[in-house]
């Protein structure tokens, strides 16, 4: 039905005489000749329709937006001074010489022109075929098919075998709540949609496959975030006999191939490692985005004898942490914009946000900065604070003073917040590994430790001893890529010796009992003879996202949930026929 994509056509083709198929996008009447914006997934090409072939005029007169045509025409060069140099066909267009409306249709209840960006994303996600249609769209999932492409032809080319693993699994909550599903043919049993193919890739490693990857489907009933989605796709890789050095020395060339096929850009080589401690030393977060220029300075030493409890206290508390955040150029922040901050670290938990003003440090020394809480602070800390951020004069200070969690969540999102609302940095493409991780952290609530990762990665061999007497300062042998503050990739070695699984499922608080009917087939297959092994994945959405500058994973996945964990498209989750309750001997307790 056609011979060529609209956008595809240029001058080349002028003259020859083409089927096209596509949408009518736009249609424009100048007074006796009627021309139509006909749009494919490719782009849009301008058809011409002259009043000389009245019948097919007369057709042409009643197309309307997203009738769905076929046009033979003739290429030809647009009249002089017409051109359209914004479009990629803009140089030609199509003289029509038949045409067939294939369908029509109603008006769209959403706009497919530069108008689209003011339609709720409810409504978008309601109306997604016709959302999908929207050139920048299907721009977006063209380049996620051209990124799962070229990660596939890197990791064939380097002995990779593609394999799939089970997507009806057992339940082994590995952080959040796993998707049920009930089985008909084993009343009271369930099944559990996998979080990720983590064991069954280990299992792959221990029969001896090797090289594995995967595009996976994972599903994980929590709540959502921009950057989450109940059931997401990742790109799953595991290998036996290599180091993290190995891992991350492959991983670093496939994703600077990735960036140089699909956006041709050259991302610097080899990527900066930096380690955990270091990253929330100096970012407050373990995801920094090397984009901002502006780092935490620790300065609780110089609190400690204040009389202010709000520096005081947590600079005495082994838990706690005060840290400064210097702001070039911030004395020209109002009171009104530092309020608004104020209420921004608000939502991580601070429970105010200090500041220093510095007006006139050179000249005039303390008397030269404003703020509330100078009167509060010696000479000797206020000198320090200055020595130690380097601040000058026009600068603001900002300080975080809470336990460290706190300060390092709230200071580091603030951290984010000024880069981007003051233009510092951006516009580079900043990679890095984070390393180095701790192997367990306390649970807050219970006190009780938990996996940093995942309770199947190894520990640093040189700290093993430490499962004994030190879990907390015991490090893991895990790898996290970051790109512009978003986490794009993480993995491990894998433990691969049951005793050391044994002993880390034992810290986690699992019995060997509970190990036994939960891990069991895992524990047995470490027993036969299991190399070393380890890899990653690589959260395939979210990279697209990262690379085609979406807000959203939403915006690059075809069919998304919402953030209710729903599809406005198909009205799921629904109820279902009571009959298939009985079959599966499931009944639906009433809500309160």
């Amino acid at each position: 039905m056609r011979s060529h994509y609209c956008g595809d056509l240029n001058r080349h083709h002028i003259g020859e005489e083409i089927n096209l198929c596509g949408w009518v996008h736009r249609r424009r009447d100048h007074g006796g000749v009627i021309f139509v914006d006909l749009r494919d997934r490719q782009g849009l090409v301008q058809v011409v329709f002259d009043p000389d072939r009245p019948e097919m005029f007369r057709l042409a007169e009643q197309l309307r937006s997203e009738y769905v045509l076929q046009v033979r025409g003739r290429v030809r060069p647009r009249p002089e001074g017409t051109e359209n140099r914004e479009l990629a066909t803009g140089e030609v267009e199509v003289l029509a010489l038949a045409l067939e409306v294939l369908n029509a249709a109603d008006t769209p209840p959403i706009q497919l022109d530069e108008y689209a960006q003011d339609v709720s994303e409810e409504l978008r996600l309601r109306y997604r075929y016709l959302d999908l249609r929207r050139p920048e769209m299907q721009g977006r999932l063209r380049t996620r098919a051209h990124v799962a492409g070229a990660l596939r032809r890197f990791l064939d080319g380097h002995g990779f075998l593609d394999l799939e693993t089970p997507i009806l699994t057992k339940s082994t909550p590995e952080g959040a709540r796993d998707y049920l599903v009930p089985s008909r043919t084993h009343p009271g049993r369930f099944f559990a949609l996998p979080q990720s193919p983590q064991l069954f890739k280990q299992l792959l490693m221990m029969s001896g496959l090797d090289r594995y990857y995967q595009i996976a489907r994972c599903f994980r009933d929590e709540d959502l975030r921009a950057d989450r989605q109940p059931e997401f796709t990742q790109l799953d890789i595991e290998v036996s006999f290599m180091t993290e050095e190995g891992v991350m020395g492959l991983m670093e060339t496939m994703i600077r191939e990735l960036f140089g096929t699909v956006l041709a850009t050259e991302l610097p080589a080899p990527f900066p490692r930096i380690t955990y401690a270091e990253a929330i030393r100096r970012y407050g977060s373990d995801r920094p985005d090397l984009r901002v220029p502006l780092e935490l300075v620790d300065v609780a030493d110089l609190m400690q004898g204040v009389d202010f409890k709000v520096f005081a206290g947590p600079a005495k508390d082994p838990a706690g942490r005060v840290v400064a955040l210097r702001l070039p150029r911030g004395g020209e922040l109002s009171r009104k914009e530092i309020d608004a901050y104020t209420e921004y670290v608000g939502i991580y938990g601070a429970k105010g946000l200090a500041y220093i003003k510095v007006n006139q440090w050179t000249a005039k020394g303390r008397a030269g900065l404003q703020s509330p809480i100078l009167k509060f602070l010696p000479d000797a800390a206020v000198e320090g604070i200055m020595a130690r951020t380097g601040a000058e004069d026009g600068d603001l200070i900002f300080f975080g003073a809470d336990t460290a969690k706190i300060v390092n969540e709230s200071l580091g999102a603030l951290r984010v917040k000024l880069g981007q609302d003051r233009g510092l940095g951006g516009g580079d493409w900043r990679p890095l590994w984070v390393v180095d991780f701790p192997l367990f952290e306390r649970d807050g609530p219970t006190g009780r430790w938990m996996a940093l990762h995942h309770p199947f990665t190894a520990p640093q061999e040189d700290q093993i001893g430490l499962l004994a007497s030190d879990p907390g300062a015991c490090q893991s042998r895990a790898y996290d890529l970051v790109i512009n503050g978003t986490e794009i990739g993480g993995g491990s070695i894998r433990i691969h010796r049951e005793a050391v699984q044994r002993q880390v499922f034992e810290l986690l608080g699992i019995s060997d009992e509970a190990a036994d009917e939960r891990f069991g087939f895992l524990l047995q297959a470490l027993r036969f003879g299991c190399p070393p092994h380890g890899g990653i994945a690589f959260g395939l959405d979210r990279l697209v996202m990262l690379m085609t500058g979406a807000g959203s994973i939403r915006d690059v996945i075809a069919f998304p949930k919402t953030q209710t964990a729903a599809c406005s498209l198909t009205s799921a989750p629904t109820p279902v026929d009571p009959a298939q309750l009985h079959e599966l001997a499931l009944r639906v307790r009433a809500q309160p």
